[in-house]
């Protein structure tokens, strides 16, 4: 039984973002404060000829200007991301100068004022057409255009036999676009001189401040301790906010160094949008063979990752991908590689999800396809082959008893009785048959999920719990809340550790200063990962202060227990302390430190990079969706009208929390399912702001239905495994399905636009 976990708790943030107390990025300023601007590319790939500056440095106001000249340490930061392009731009959004002003029209005038002289370049758009060329190379220190160390493959059993064995073989290619995270707050940086010692200190919306530490430290040699990162109050990240933040704080910390004043960069959606990362687009293919029965016997893919003019993650975004390209099955013969490629287009970045929404949209309406071609219920065929006790993954990872949990057959069951699956399938063919103008339709889609980083990283976080003379409590993570609830959880969480309320819990901003670099705040290890280490400083003053009680309470230390923000002895209750009291003897009469942190580390998983074999992560979660449309023949619109969800995220630690990550999650999909789609033409972006970047508001969500289904999993703190990212993984594929249940009609490109559903094609601008 539980006292603080498991329970809907008000967010501990709550009270300052409802009533605007809470400061982001933007609402920082400083005295004496700079406003600076970037000057960009004029072309998708070009030589830099020369830089002219001197009609800049005559605007009034102008404080400031730099170029790749300017930079004291280095240029290249992760990914082969340059701070300012020096010989050649790879792309439009490539910054060349950056203007540092008094007020921000200055800085906008000075931008238009620099005359940048160029020679133009062809451009590498087509990514089959990178992938393929040796002469023509986006970065010419390479032999090829494939991204570093974004090869990723699985290899198991034979595939050539595996074939073989088929009764039925199909073969597809689904696409999948660039998208915007969409985040309501655009990125801001404000970078200050250090006014106590050499160093900088940097603030704004920053999902990931250690890497950035790191990497402004690199550029302006400096010792990484001489760089302090603190994140504000974010507007929305979902993996967005990194690179373009990382360049953002670089050019802002040379400014703010070579000035002495503090700068604050805040980019315009325009800005955002052309300078941030976006989902990869993905090109999946595939090959996959059964027998007459639905038992799948082989799969083979082959899957490019389209990166951009640097390696933003591709090579970890295509691990992961690779890893859960077979999907939930059992597949006894796999054949999977995956591939990163250089173009000079916009670049590809982590964005909910990570790989995972490309990677099941391709997986799942293969294995709906498969299905029909063999008149097997598609609901029938994922119980057939969906991983269960006693199988092997495709890394050969057995599932079962004692080893990793597979309750697949469970959650598809459980959500196709829940929304009546089987009953309207045979419901809405009756009604297609007798409607010619709209017709109905149901789909549904499973996925599994790596918890955590698995073998792209170790999982390590870390945590700080101090009590305070008062009783209250304060938290502090190297993972970042990014308005996904984390520090609530990891509240309750140090709350049902220590047995006491929840209301004595405060907590802080990361700064990179005053605790480890745990890793990045990404592949929904929030929870997992930071709750562990939050768990073990809980536990070390637990037993400070269960040492002391024994001995105010005359009683062994075992016989102390601590709970309902009482101490007192478990066999005789009247022998009782109040924890303020307790607190008060730690503190005053004895000096005893009420300040712990805990350090999780549970070690490196790997595999073997021939084959892909071995333990890709330590345990794994579950969804499966299905969704319900009406079509509109004539118009070709595609209205999602309820989707029933099930998910075994391990012990909800917030139920409410979990179902809004889930909500959010879901909304997000049906973006990605149905309108979002960031256009580019010849280099250049046709979409640069919301007026022509569709994305789905309130009126657009559908009926929500969402079960959990509570999993025993001991891997995660009291059981809890991840929910971030799980959301937005199922909907493109159950609306596509079902998009074909309706009309029979199979569309293997997203978003499922009015143009793609009635002509077949999307319409460029």
């Amino acid at each position: 039984m539980y006292n603080e976990i498991k329970k809907s708790q008000n967010r501990l943030d709550g009270y300052e973002k409802v009533t605007g107390q809470a400061k982001f990025g933007a609402d920082l300023n400083f005295g004496h404060q700079l406003y600076a601007k970037t000057v960009y590319s004029e072309y998708p790939r070009a030589e830099i000829v020369s830089i002219d500056i001197s009609e800049a440095e005559k605007l009034e106001g102008v404080v400031d200007i730099i170029t790749y000249e300017d930079i004291p340490g280095e240029n290249e930061m992760f990914g082969r991301f340059p701070v300012l392009a020096a010989k050649e731009v790879k792309y439009i959004g490539d910054g060349v100068a950056v203007v540092a002003a008094k007020s921000k029209e200055t800085a906008e005038k000075a931008v238009d004022l620099i005359n940048v002289e160029y020679k133009e370049k062809q451009p590498l758009f087509n990514m089959k057409k990178a992938y393929n060329s040796k002469d023509d190379l986006v970065h010419t220190d390479k032999e090829d255009n494939i991204i570093e160390h974004s090869h990723h493959l699985m290899r198991k059993g034979n595939i050539k036999e595996g074939l073989q064995k088929a009764d039925v073989i199909l073969e597809r290619t689904y696409y999948t676009p660039f998208v915007d995270q969409a985040y309501i707050e655009p990125e801001v940086i404000v970078t200050i001189p250090d006014p106590y010692r050499e160093g900088i200190e940097i603030h704004g919306s920053i999902q990931n401040p250690y890497s950035i530490r790191e990497n402004v430290a690199k550029i302006m040699d400096l010792k990484i301790s001489q760089v302090k990162v603190i994140h504000s109050t974010i507007g929305g990240s979902f993996g967005g906010k990194d690179e373009s933040v990382m360049l953002m704080a670089a050019r802002t910390a040379i400014l703010a160094k070579r000035t002495d004043r503090p700068i604050k960069m805040v980019l315009t959606r325009e800005e955002s949008m052309l300078e941030s990362c976006k989902r990869h687009a993905y090109e999946l293919n595939y090959k996959i063979g059964a027998k007459q029965d639905g038992t799948i016997v082989a799969i083979e893919d082959e899957v490019y990752t389209q990166g951009g003019p640097y390696n933003n993650k591709a090579m970890f975004a295509n691990w992961r991908g690779s890893v859960h390209a077979t999907g939930p099955y059992r597949v006894e013969n796999v054949k999977t590689d995956y591939y990163g490629v250089y173009t000079n287009t916009i670049y590809g970045g982590a964005y909910r999800g990570f790989s995972a929404p490309q990677t099941v949209f391709g997986s799942e309406s293969l294995i709906d396809e498969l299905a029909y071609e063999l008149d097997i219920s598609p609901k029938e065929i994922r119980l057939k082959n969906c991983l269960k006790e006693g199988d092997t993954f495709a890394t050969g990872q057995k599932f079962g008893p004692g080893e990793i949990p597979a309750p697949l057959a469970d959650i598809i069951e459980g959500v196709c009785e829940h929304s009546d699956y089987e009953e309207k399938r045979a419901e809405y063919k009756e009604f297609n048959n007798k409607h010619n103008e709209k017709k109905k339709g149901i789909g549904i889609s499973c996925t599994i999920r790596g918890a955590g980083l698995g073998g792209e990283g170790i999982d390590t976080a870390g945590a700080t719990l101090t009590i305070d003379q008062d009783g209250s409590i304060n938290l502090i993570s190297d993972l970042t809340e990014m308005g996904q609830g984390m520090r609530t959880a990891h509240s309750q969480i140090a709350a049902e550790t220590l047995g006491v309320s929840l209301e004595r819990f405060t907590f802080i901003n990361t700064d990179t200063s005053i605790i480890m670099d745990g890793g990045p705040t990404v592949a929904s290890r929030g929870t997992l990962a930071g709750g562990q280490a939050v768990i073990e400083a809980a536990r070390k003053l637990k037993e400070r202060l269960k040492k002391v009680a024994s001995k105010k309470l005359d009683c062994k230390k075992e016989d102390i227990v601590i709970g309902n923000d009482l101490i007192y002895h478990k066999q005789n209750k009247e022998k009782t302390i109040a924890f303020e009291d307790l607190i008060e003897v730690c503190l005053n009469d004895l000096g005893i430190s009420l300040s712990a942190q805990g350090w999780y580390n549970p070690g490196p998983e790997e595999l073997d990079e021939e084959t892909g074999q071995g333990k890709a992560y330590p345990t794994y979660v579950y969804g499966c969706a299905v969704t319900e449309i009406t079509v509109d023949i004539k118009t070709g619109k595609v209205n999602v009208d309820k989707i029933t969800a099930g998910y075994d995220i391990g012990t909800p630690i917030n139920p409410q929390q979990v179902k809004g990550q889930l909500y959010g999650g879901l909304l997000q999909g049906l973006g990605y399912s149905l309108m979002e789609e960031f256009e580019q033409k010849e280099g250049y972006l046709k979409t640069d702001n919301f007026d022509d970047y569709l994305i789905p508001s309130i009126k657009d969500m559908p009926d929500i239905d969402i079960k959990l289904f509570d999993i025993e999993d001991d891997f995660g703190p009291y059981g809890a495994k991840s929910v971030g990212e799980l959301g937005i993984e199922l909907v493109a594929p159950s609306v596509t399905n079902a998009f074909y249940d309706a009309t029979g009609r199979r569309i293997r490109e997203i978003p499922l636009n009015l143009e793609r559903t009635l002509l077949g094609k999307s319409l460029s601008k």
